[in-house]
């Protein structure tokens, strides 16, 4: 499990290791990880040319230490100093002592044009609102250049609790961070700028709390809470999932939500809509009825509302039901929020950002630019547990553990952005609801699912919906293996 804590937290269990060690030791740590990671990068060091943007931080002092390193293996460095008159003096008489040269930010340009590597030491973990003027013009000279940049903990510009990114920013093909991951280098936007990103261990890990403020299930995770029929399994026992989906005029969303649940691992699927023709056309083994949601017959779960249209009946017959619902595309708009914040049993919704945008009356920038704040906020609002699809999917909200941890999803492709993508996804989590799992648990392992069958479908080429339907039963077992 890959976790994430606020620079809060981070910074309480720095200060209390600190306590325990000599003076200097954790940055000292710091930039022997640092200096590692920049020398590999570079391949050879003697003679590489290294530029060093420093800042006035810690950040600064982990990036002068590590340029020390570099200097007294014959690499020739450069540091543009930011603040001079706040740098941190023994990383730069390190730096000095070490062979190498300091340079003023209106200098910066030559030393830039002929750096192979850039390390980026700016600003740390407790930056706000993008960089100041100076501190954005290096970051445009950066961008202008073909040097590696490597990023100190963090790239300078990108907020490290939200992973928002105000303003500019330092984009990093490497990000070196020390003691834990921090939010922003698992949530877009700003695990873009991040680039690939290596965890150095300082130490740190007993100083933190057991509960981390976000957590990205990796396969070993995921494989644990796949469910698995038994000897004495039968359709019921894996669960019945209903999917209540698609009209007249979106027949297909139907069709696409009831191979999610087949691909999925359900024991049957129970089908009420519109699009009873269409969904035995393609999946014979379809249960169809043209009842109700309520007269259907037994369900252990409820997906309703891809592309519903405007029939808010069946949305509001499935939340009357005392099994797990999950609400998505038209059910979001069609759905009461009152109903359902007094539903007792589990609620899953999964909206895109523009659905999550409407539904909390803000611009769908606002909600793509601030992810966290976006998907918590849902939770709170409905009392539910809320996927944010896009980029980083992200999983948030457990009634009754407000403490829970928000689950952070990274194995999609920007392949899955296709036409019915998102309705796969609906039948998927639901067919996990159906068999026990909690919503959390199905939203996060759903997604993990659909963004490696997103990935194993396309391998580089376009692809549909359906090909990503298609290709779950291989992410399964890809996870399992």
């Amino acid at each position: 499990m890959r976790t994430a804590y606020s620079v809060d937290t981070v910074r309480t269990a720095e200060r209390a290791l600190m306590e325990r060690l000599p003076d200097g030791t954790l940055m000292q740590r710091a930039a022997a990880g640092l200096a590692t990671a920049c020398a590999q990068l570079l391949g050879r060091v003697y003679g590489a040319r290294v530029v060093l943007l420093v800042g006035s931080g810690d950040n600064g002092g982990d990036a002068l230490y590590a340029g020390a390193r570099l200097a007294a293996r014959g690499a020739g460095v450069t540091a543009v100093l930011l603040s001079p008159e706040r740098v941190h003096p023994g990383g730069l008489a390190a730096l000095r002592r070490a062979g190498g040269t300091t340079a003023a930010p209106e200098d910066a340009g030559p030393p830039l044009r002929r750096a192979r590597l850039v390390v980026d030491g700016i600003v740390g973990i407790g930056g706000r609102g993008g960089l100041r003027p100076k501190a954005a013009r290096l970051a445009e000279l950066v961008a202008e250049g073909d040097a590696a940049v490597v990023a100190v903990d963090l790239p300078s510009g990108v907020e490290a609790d939200t992973g928002e990114v105000r303003g500019p920013a330092i984009r990093a093909d490497l990000t070196v961070t020390f003691g834990t991951h921090k939010p922003a280098h698992l949530i877009d936007p700003a695990r873009e700028y991040a680039g690939s990103v290596r965890l150095v261990d300082i130490g740190l890990g007993p100083e933190l709390p057991r509960t981390p403020v976000l957590e990205s299930p990796q396969h070993a995770e995921i494989a644990a809470l796949l469910p698995v029929p038994g000897a004495e399994s039968d359709k019921y026992r894996r669960g019945v999932v209903g999917v209540a989906a698609g009209s007249a005029r979106y027949p297909g969303a139907a069709v696409l939500a009831v191979a999610g649940a087949l691909r999925g691992g359900a024991g049957a699927v129970r089908y009420v809509g519109a699009a009873g023709e269409a969904v035995l056309a393609r999946f014979p083994e379809t249960l169809v009825s043209d009842r109700g949601p309520a007269k259907a017959g037994r369900v252990q779960a409820w997906v309703v509302g891809p592309g519903a249209g405007e029939d808010a009946g069946p949305v509001a017959e499935v939340l009357a039901a005392e099994v797990p619902v999950l609400l998505d595309a038209d059910g979001l708009r069609l759905a009461e929020r009152d109903a359902v914040r007094a539903r007792t049993a589990p609620t899953l919704l999964t909206p895109h950002a523009g659905e999550a945008a409407a539904l909390l009356s803000v611009s769908r920038e606002e909600v793509e630019g601030a992810r966290l704040t976006a998907v918590r906020e849902l939770a709170a609002r409905y009392r539910a547990t809320v996927l944010l699809k896009g980029s980083t999917t992200l999983v948030a909200g457990e009634p009754g553990e407000p403490d829970a941890p928000v689950r952070v999803n990274a194995t999609g492709t920007p392949w899955l952005a296709t036409a019915g993508s998102g309705d796969v996804l609906s039948g998927l989590a639901g067919s996990l609801l159906a068999a026990g799992l909690s919503a959390r648990d199905a939203g996060s392992t759903a997604a993990h699912l659909h963004g490696l069958a997103g990935r194993l479908a396309a391998r580089g080429a376009p692809v549909g919906a359906h090909d990503v339907a298609e290709a779950i039963p291989r992410a399964w077992r890809s996870v399992g293996e």
